[in-house]
């Protein structure tokens, strides 16, 4: 394949990987774009596969990330595409260097893009795994694949099949150019294999059983959508309280039942909770009339120069009884890195006045409903649900349901909601938990443990999620192995680097390239 036609392949992938998120949603879009990156990586070296790489996740990052500059302009929105991007450009590299030769090398292939995608997901500071590749597969039979070992295992065989295909076209391609009768099965074998894993998913049970309770999520919506969505003191609690006593009245009159565990999003209050007697007394009152525990997201005015992300959880009675910090503040956005030197770079880095600071602790709320059921609720903050061990050390610490809350107020009516919603879903999956996930200004849901969203609210309206959800105890696959997957790939790739290297070429490692004819290398 000539250099150009590389450019536009990897160009054209970027473009179709678009549309396997929200809130397009054909997930079929995911294998088909890595095959072709497979195919346009294959036999262009290091440095021309960084740039086909890098170029082409441009072309994906950039649309799909558009909300993160809806309000804050084009300036960290295309930095932090380019940044994403860079990764995506290291994994162009390490193919293009492992396929020198030109052949599709599935495997290895698979394997560098979930180390690649493990990188972004935790550097630098901490990383952003937005948009992973099994973010978009929730409705699919990929993803049902992440009850067995998480998201990284999900993106491995959606990468595996993408790259069989490729090697499958490869291999018609070279047949039609030289002009010889290649065997079907040479052809046939990789794609037989594709569909396979993209059928196999189908057979992982995704039980929803347990006993049950009531969840009531309240999303009160804000004054304004933007940056200043809480400029009125007080109006989006008072907007909670108003949307909660609401739904209360409803129970009251016997048109709905009453709930066991009430949840607010995060900054639900605009005030601290505790500091502020107004607000705190509201949130009491609020407890009183319900007569159940309410989990309350806000902003803590602690410890001295900081500011902390909180879930507060209240009780009829006893007040504020629990709480949980977040532990992953979003970089740039809720605290400066390494402030004194982004700064010769932009002043606007000083709008962040005070750094959020960081919790060291999973949060798991234990509340007992009035039929003596055991509610163990894990939580995530926002952003938070992207990253791979906050929920899961929440479920290992004990959670039998998940609450995840956000608030959304500040990307409007852009995808950034549903793809956060997507990405709950697929947590439902991986741990076998309900999940409660509510929104200041939407989407909210309440979602069972095999994925699916019930009752998903439309932006910037006032609304509330109510039903009940299945408790469950039983750990998934996915659950106890943890982060293993991925350092068995990282392991695995390891040796096909150093037997690459070793050899003077690069070499398949585990698994050997079946490719006979030695010219078939850049049949495209």
């Amino acid at each position: 394949m000539n250099p150009v036609r590389r450019l536009l392949v990897s160009l054209l992938a970027g473009g179709l990987l678009c549309f396997a998120f929200p809130t397009f949603d054909v997930w079929v879009a995911a294998p088909l774009a890595l095959g072709l990156w497979a195919w346009a990586w294959a036999g262009a070296g290091f440095g021309r596969g960084f740039g086909l790489g890098f170029a082409g996740a441009l072309v994906f990052f950039v649309p799909t990330l558009s909300w993160s500059g809806i309000y804050v302009g084009a300036v960290p929105w295309i930095a932090l595409a380019t940044l994403e991007s860079l990764f995506v450009g290291l994994a162009g590299a390490l193919v293009g260097w492992l396929g020198r030769d030109g052949r599709v090398r599935p495997l290895s292939f698979a394997l560098v893009w979930v180390v690649t995608e493990g990188f972004r997901a935790r550097a630098p500071y901490g990383g952003f795994p937005w948009l992973k590749i099994a973010f978009g597969q929730a409705d699919s039979p990929f993803g049902r694949l992440v009850a067995l070992g998480g998201a990284p295992f999900v993106g491995f065989v959606i990468a595996l099949a993408g790259a069989l295909l490729a090697l499958a076209a490869q291999r018609a391609l070279a047949s039609r150019s030289h002009r010889s009768r290649m065997p079907s099965r040479r052809v046939l074998v990789p794609v037989t294999g594709a569909l396979v894993l993209g059928l196999v998913g189908l057979v992982v049970p995704l039980p929803t059983d347990g006993p049950t309770a009531q969840f009531l999520g309240v999303q009160g919506n804000v004054a304004r959508p933007g940056l200043e969505f809480n400029a009125e003191r007080r109006a989006v609690l008072d907007n909670h309280v108003a949307a909660t006593l609401k739904a209360q009245r409803d129970v009251t009159a016997g048109r709905a039942p009453a709930p066991d565990l009430v949840v607010w999003p995060e900054n639900a209050s605009d005030i601290d909770p505790l500091r502020n007697a107004d607000a705190k007394q509201l949130i009491l009152d609020t407890v009183a009339t319900l007569q159940r525990p309410l989990i309350v997201g806000g902003l803590l005015e602690e410890p001295v120069g900081f500011v902390s992300n909180v879930a507060l959880l209240f009780q009829p009675g006893q007040g504020n009884t629990d709480r949980y910090v977040k532990r992953h503040p979003v970089p740039f956005a809720e605290y400066i890195p390494n402030r004194s030197f982004w700064r010769n770079f932009s002043k606007e880095v000083d709008l962040v006045r005070r750094d959020f600071a960081p919790g060291d602790a999973p949060g798991v709320f234990r509340v007992t409903t009035p039929g003596g059921q055991s509610i163990r609720a894990g939580l995530a903050i926002c952003f938070e649900v992207a990253y791979d061990d906050i929920m899961r050390d929440a479920v290992q610490t004990g959670a039998n349901v998940l609450v995840v809350q956000t608030n959304n107020a500040t990307f409007g009516f852009t995808a950034e909601s549903p793809q956060q919603l997507a990405i709950s879903r697929l947590r439902a999956m991986e741990f076998g938990r309900s999940v409660v996930h509510v929104s200041t200004v939407g989407q909210s849901a309440l979602i069972t443990p095999d994925g699916t969203a019930h009752q998903v609210t439309s932006l910037f309206t006032q609304a509330v999620v109510r039903g009940a959800l299945p408790l469950r105890d039983a750990t998934t696959l996915a659950t106890r192995v943890g982060e293993a997957p991925e350092w068995v790939a990282a392991a695995a790739l390891l040796v096909v680097l150093v037997l690459g290297i070793r050899r003077g070429r690069p070499q398949q490692g585990p698994v050997a390239d079946t490719t006979k004819e030695e010219d078939d290398d850049d049949a495209a």
